[in-house]
């Protein structure tokens, strides 16, 4: 099923990133050679630099870096190309909305313009998110064909990145055209909230848990009521039934804090039909393997992560 990835050169954005290193050890291990290009990791500890991979390249710089992305793309020669490369963060999007649209939309371009020049290319996947959609606060979930929008920069900087993915697809990898000026196939993957072992970010409730268990301090939660689909990290790639007991949380609603959606929720049947997908970690066995993983981490020092990948390859 994964062979296709043995000996392939990966181009993967974002690759120090929690989903990026998880993606990249995924990779290595289906024996792709892997080429990263990300900012460096920014906390600590952080998932990339305790998995110690050994990728043919990794180069820390910023996606708006045009040029430098350009150079790195040319000396990989990629055949596959992931971008997962952003401003993750709703709320630091308010602080810094200028530096969130040049990251989500214009670093998206930057990968798009630049693949034109690779010429043994035959697929890119970018990575956007469930946010993209206009939220309209409803029971439903979002499909693929519902109207883009964003409240938020973040949110909104991903909706310009679905809208920029398409008009260079349809500019410059016109699937009319493919196997005749072109032989690249361009997908965007709109994932919800994704959960598992590695993930220090911030103004995230699982890592925030586990810090506040890791400093034997409660955990504040801003909006006990919100709504969000929640997936393992492996999932995206393709409530615990025993809590981990030293868990403590208090209630913090903030009236000054800035604007986030309170409903989301999405509608997976194109990829169950189309692409055959289903999960194969339910969201107990996607809490339940995120929280042994930093009970591991934190009780023994230990990093389970290609274990718990060995663990969902076999079920796959």
């Amino acid at each position: 099923m994964f062979s296709i990835y043995q000996n392939k050169r990966v181009f993967l954005t974002g690759h120090s990133g929690f989903k990026g290193s998880w993606l990249s050890l995924w990779l290595q291990t289906l024996g792709a050679k892997v080429y990263g290009y990300s900012l460096a990791p920014n906390t600590t500890p952080n998932h990339y630099d305790l998995l110690h991979l050994n990728l043919q390249a990794s180069t820390f710089d910023d996606i708006n870096n045009a040029s430098n992305l350009a150079e790195s793309l040319q000396k990989c020669d990629p055949e596959i190309i992931f971008h997962l490369a952003a401003q993750p963060l709703v709320r630091y999007s308010y602080d810094e909305p200028l530096y969130t649209f040049s990251t989500n939309a214009l670093g998206t371009l930057n990968i798009l313009n630049s693949a034109r020049n690779c010429k043994n290319l035959k697929a890119i996947v970018i990575i956007t998110t469930d946010k993209v959609y206009a939220n309209k606060e409803w029971i439903y979930g979002y499909r693929e064909n519902d109207e883009l929008g964003g409240y938020d920069p973040y949110s909104a900087s991903k909706a310009c990145a679905e809208i920029i993915t398409d008009s260079m697809r349809q500019s410059f990898f016109n699937l009319a055209e493919f196997n005749k000026t072109h032989q690249v196939l361009i997908a965007t993957a709109r994932a919800g909230n994704v959960i598992g072992g590695g993930d220090w970010s911030a103004d995230r409730l699982i890592p925030d848990l586990m810090r506040g268990i890791a400093n034997g301090v409660p955990t504040q939660i801003r909006n006990p009521n919100a709504t969000r689909p929640w997936q393992h990290v492996l999932e995206m790639l393709t409530i615990a039934q025993q809590q981990w007991d030293k868990i403590q949380y208090v209630i913090h609603k903030d009236s000054n804090a800035p604007h986030e959606a309170n409903l989301l929720m999405l509608d997976s049947t194109k990829a169950q039909k189309m692409l055959g997908w289903n999960p194969i970690w339910n969201h107990i066995d996607a809490i339940q393997n995120t929280i042994d993983w930093y009970r591991v981490f934190y009780e023994n020092k230990r990093v389970i992560s290609a274990e718990q990948l060995e663990l969902y390859l076999r079920q796959v």
